[in-house]
């Protein structure tokens, strides 16, 4: 039986992953000092651990945040994907894919460009529609039909706003979004080759 962790968007260590690395670390500090000095003499220096927990948080952060990318990288990366024609871009996911160690099929027919397959997880991948300045539910539904066919998880790119009602449905049912930030990380090594 397998079991996934996934955790709360808004949790507290959900935040602080996505926040700078050095906030977690300060916060381990902060908990270290105060429990030092608020503890009895004797359990003192285990209070240097409480911030543990926080300490690991910033590690964790600072990995990926420094194999990450800037911002203004990511930015500007988003901005080349969106001049890109639907072969160019279609090559880069497919690219990008490979470079992860992925088998990659295209697919023909409505909800899913590209069946992905890695370590006998199998993912549906819905991209055509990825420069929609609005990303509503029916592409999702397509593309969860034809994840359902073939007993898949799903993935779905964008470089414009996906509504409020589409994220809810993505939520519900269990459909990763790509977009922004995560979008230009995973495809900034093919863009690099086709330059």
């Amino acid at each position: 039986m397998t079991v996934n962790f996934k955790m709360r968007e808004n949790s507290l260590f959900a935040i602080l992953l996505r926040s700078p690395y050095w906030i977690s670390f300060l916060i381990a500090g902060a908990l270290g000092v105060v429990a030092s000095m608020t503890l009895p003499r004797q359990y003192a220096s285990m209070g240097a651990f409480a911030g543990g927990p926080f300490f690991i948080i910033g590690v964790i952060a600072a990995w990926k945040q420094l194999r990450g990318i800037s911002p203004a990288r990511a930015s500007k990366l988003i901005d080349e994907i969106n001049r890109m024609a639907w072969p160019a871009f279609a090559d880069a996911i497919e690219e990008s894919f490979k470079l992860e160690g992925y088998a990659v099929t295209r697919c023909a027919g409505a909800g899913a460009d590209f069946e992905v397959e890695k370590s006998q997880r199998r993912t549906m991948v819905s991209c055509k529609r990825w420069k929609a300045a609005r990303h509503g539910v029916e592409p999702l539904r397509e593309l969860q039909a034809a994840a359902a066919e073939r007993g898949a998880e799903c993935v779905y790119m964008a470089t414009g706003e996906v509504t409020e009602n589409a994220r809810r449905f993505a939520a519900e049912n269990g459909i990763d979004l790509m977009q922004g930030a995560r979008l230009a990380q995973f495809l900034r090594k093919a863009v690099a080759l086709k330059k």
